[in-house]
């Protein structure tokens, strides 16, 4: 791996495109570069993995919405919607839109946290449904998916979003568009002006995931792929974008992050050093391997809370009487305390008329639940009358949760064997004794105690798809998929994955 360096410049630097960091992710997406055989087999798992969490989340209210917004927009030869069969299609952003959305929505699929936070399995809807359109063949497919892991891990390795109250959908629009340019081996030019637009389209904000989450949380990165596929398209047709988007006088990190902060506490609003950011990125020919470093989740829920369920479990062994509970302490990482726990100040986290999505954002109930329930489920862990029941709120409200410098620093490890996102629980009973445990990693994680295989997505699949699916649909798809590299131009539609006729719910009216 090179670290690029990246800071702001003056209009007047002029600087050379070679020296953008846009730039620079174009050269690796357009290197030819051959996709290694276990970065293509992990690719199958999370395509797998993202049909299991989309066809399980098909009937809710905001996935029912986003394809009845992709029906409006049919197309001959165009991408498929998840649920519907294969014969009708629609327009690919559209597609992308609405097969992001579900599956985003129950927040149950892979994740890769460093200075940001990110769902890199998001980019696999735009870049699969541009693949579809454009009759594109299983390698292709690949070498695309790779392309947008690798640079969508690799700026959440350097840049961080939140902390300028910056939704981290910003790094996955990039990512999606690098990933489409590979997918359709686009020349450069094309793809660093793509880039540029893509990023600069998907300034979003945090409060989609602050106080009374809402269904925009699952449409967010189906908005980031459904504009980038629009930025790839516009620059296919040789327009261009503003440039140099991340290190211009006005550019995002001038304005929207680190850039000018730091000049203006030198009270020097007009001097641009030091470089603020290193972004590593794969050599030339070297292989695109960052999707290796990123994890699925057994449970639905905000990826942070992974481990503490799995803790859960274990720690209500050793529990006789949950009302014999007087306090529990999470002593975790910065990130969980403040976006998860009650360094939030967020009082929707302690609230069971809470919506599901500010629920599965809030530890506090989710370490509730797990220790009373000693399993989770992605529909009854978050129904209304699991949420208000009495004895379930009485513990909630004796949780709290507390930044512990270790933990943070295990958080931010760049050594795989130390970096973790658990935290360490006290169990304060009302006779004085304390139960006290930890976790650093969920079971699920490579470094888990039970490790995801093959065979675990395959089941998780079929676990979340039961009753959804018939067999022989789950048979097929599976089959299909897992054969990829197999599949030749213009036959990617055997990844799509319908419901029996009469099955979908159908959304509200709106404009399309």
């Amino acid at each position: 791996m090179q670290l690029h360096p990246v800071k702001v410049y003056p209009s007047k630097a002029l600087l050379k495109r070679e020296d953008q960091l846009a730039w620079k992710m174009a050269a690796v997406a357009a290197d030819k570069v051959p996709v290694q055989k276990d970065v293509a087999e992990m690719i199958i798992n999370r395509i797998i993995d993202n049909a299991a969490v989309a066809i399980a989340a098909i009937n809710r209210r905001p996935v029912v919405s986003a394809r009845g917004m992709a029906e409006g927009h049919p197309r001959k030869g165009g991408a498929t919607v998840f649920g519907i069969r294969s014969a009708r299609r629609f327009s690919p952003e559209w597609a992308a839109w609405a097969n992001g959305t579900a599956v985003r929505e129950l927040d149950m699929h892979d994740t890769f946290l460093a200075a940001d936070y990110s769902h890199p399995a998001d980019n696999i809807p735009p870049v699969l449904a541009v693949a579809q359109a454009m009759e594109r063949s299983g390698k292709d497919l690949i070498r695309g998916i790779a392309t947008a892991y690798e640079i969508h891990i690799d700026l959440v390795r350097a840049i961080c979003l939140h902390e300028h109250k910056v939704d981290h959908i910003a790094h996955l629009a990039p990512a999606a568009a690098a990933g489409i340019g590979t997918l359709l081996g686009l020349k450069q030019e094309v793809i660093y002006q793509a880039i540029q637009q893509a990023v600069h389209t998907a300034i979003t904000f945090r409060q989609s995931r602050k106080g009374e989450i809402s269904s925009w949380k699952a449409y967010a990165p189906a908005h980031a792929g459904k504009l980038a596929v629009e930025a790839v398209d516009r620059c296919m047709r040789g327009e261009g974008a503003p440039s140099p988007i991340y290190e211009g006088e006005d550019s995002v990190i001038a304005w929207v992050l680190a850039g000018r902060t730091q000049a203006e506490k030198h009270g020097r609003a007009t001097v641009y050093d030091p470089v603020y950011y290193h972004v590593p990125l794969p050599a030339p020919g070297e292989p695109k391997r960052a999707i290796l470093d990123s994890y699925t989740k057994e449970h639905s829920a905000e990826y942070q809370s992974q481990a503490l369920i799995d803790l859960a479990f274990r720690m209500r062994e050793r529990i006789t009487d949950f009302e014999a509970i007087e306090k529990i302490t999470i002593h975790t990482s910065h990130h969980t305390h403040y976006v998860i726990g009650t360094g939030a100040n967020d009082p929707q986290k302690m609230d069971p008329k809470a919506s599901r999505e500010t629920l599965d954002h809030s530890i506090m109930y989710i370490f509730a639940v797990a220790l009373q329930d000693g399993r989770w489920h992605h529909v009854d862990s978050y129904t209304p009358k699991r949420a208000a029941r009495p004895d379930t709120v009485r513990l909630w409200h004796k949780i709290e949760t507390r930044e512990d410098p270790a933990w943070t620093e295990r958080y931010h490890s760049k050594d795989p064997d130390t970096l973790a996102f658990g935290g360490r629980v006290e169990i304060r009973m009302k006779d004085g004794s304390v139960i006290v445990d930890e976790l650093g990693v969920a079971n699920a994680h490579p470094r888990g105690a039970r490790p995801f295989g093959r065979a675990d997505y395959i089941r998780k699949f079929r676990t979340l798809t039961e009753g959804i699916i018939t067999a022989r649909e789950a048979n097929r798809f599976l089959d299909a998929v897992q054969d990829l590299a197999r599949i030749p131009a213009g036959e990617l539609h055997a990844l799509n994955v319908a419901l029996p006729e009469g099955a979908l719910l159908a959304s509200k009216p709106g404009i399309f």
